[in-house]
C-alpha cells in the first residue's frame, strides 16, 4: 500500500532524505503527503532525543515500511532509516519591505554546495535564495545537501533578465574589501560558479564589486565558504548597526 502511494506521489513531490531534512522542513510548515519510517519506534525516539517538538507531529504522520520496504521506495537509504515526500514550493523572495539580504548564485554548478548555500541562508535569515543557469536548486542532491531548509526561505532560479529587486552587490577578487562596505537594506549578494566566477552580465548590474580578503597565493574559496563568510558580514553589520 505505501510503495503504490508512495509511486503516485513522487513524480510531482520533492525527497527528504532522513530524519533532519524531515524535521526542518515541518518546523517551516512544508506541505508533507507521506513519510515513512524502517523502524517508527527509533524513529520516534530519535525525535524525543533531537527534535522533542515534533514526536506527536511524527508520530501522527510516519508510516512504518520496516528495512526492505524502505528500501523499495528509496533505494539508498539514509542512515537514520527516514524519507518523506514534500510539495516542493519554489518561490521568489519578496520583491519590496524586505531588510535582509538575497542570496543570488549566477550560474552554480557543484549540486551540494548550492545546498550548502540555502541551509547556510536559512541559518542567517536571508531573504532568499535564487540561482541562474541549468542547475535545478529543488535536485534531490540539492535538498539532502540541505537538510530539508528549502522550506526555511524562499528557494528559486531565475533568468538575469529579471533579477530579483535590490542593489546587487557582486563578489569579485578586483572589487573593494567587505571589511570598508556596508551593504544597503534588502541587497542582493551575487556569487559566481565555482570555476568562471561572476558572469559579465552580472558585474555590468552591480552597484559594486566587493571581495573577501584572502591569503597571497590562494586563488579561491569554496563557494559555501564564501557566502557564509559575506552574510556573517553583514549579519555583523546589522547587529552593530
Amino acid at each position: 500500500m505505501t510503495d503504490g502511494r508512495w509511486r503516485e506521489l513522487a513524480p510531482r513531490a520533492v525527497l527528504l532524505d532522513g530524519f533532519h531534512a524531515l524535521k526542518h522542513a515541518l518546523r517551516f510548515g512544508a506541505e508533507i503527503p507521506l513519510a515513512v519510517a524502517a523502524d517508527k519506534a527509533a524513529a520516534l525516539d530519535l525525535a524525543r532525543r533531537l527534535a522533542p517538538d515534533l514526536t506527536e507531529p511524527l508520530a501522527a504522520l510516519l508510516t512504518e515500511t520496516g528495512v526492505d520496504g524502505l528500501r523499495r521506495v528509496v533505494p539508498r537509504p539514509h542512515p537514520t532509516g527516514v524519507a518523506a515526500l514534500a510539495v516542493p514550493a519554489p518561490r521568489p523572495p519578496a520583491a519590496t519591505g524586505r531588510t535582509a539580504p538575497v542570496v543570488l548564485l549566477d550560474n552554480p554548478r557543484h549540486l551540494g554546495n548550492i545546498g550548502a548555500v540555502i541551509r547556510l541562508a536559512a541559518g542567517m535569515a536571508a531573504a532568499g535564495v535564487i540561482t541562474t543557469g541549468t542547475a535545478d536548486p529543488w535536485h534531490p542532491t540539492v535538498l539532502r545537501a540541505a537538510a530539508g531548509l528549502h522550506f526555511a526561505l524562499p528557494v528559486s532560479r531565475a533568468d538575469l533578465a529579471s533579477p530579483p529587486t535590490g542593489p546587487l552587490y557582486a563578489l569579485d577578487p578586483a572589487g573593494r574589501d567587505i571589511a570598508a562596505v556596508r551593504p544597503a537594506p534588502g541587497a542582493v549578494l551575487a556569487f559566481g560558479s565555482e570555476r568562471a566566477g561572476l558572469s559579465d552580465e552580472v558585474k555590468a548590474r552591480a552597484a559594486e564589486l566587493i571581495s573577501l580578503p584572502m591569503r597571497p597565493g590562494v586563488s579561491s574559496y569554496n563557494l559555501a565558504t564564501s557566502v557564509a563568510m559575506t552574510l556573517y558580514h553583514w549579519r555583523a553589520g546589522a547587529v552593530a548597526g
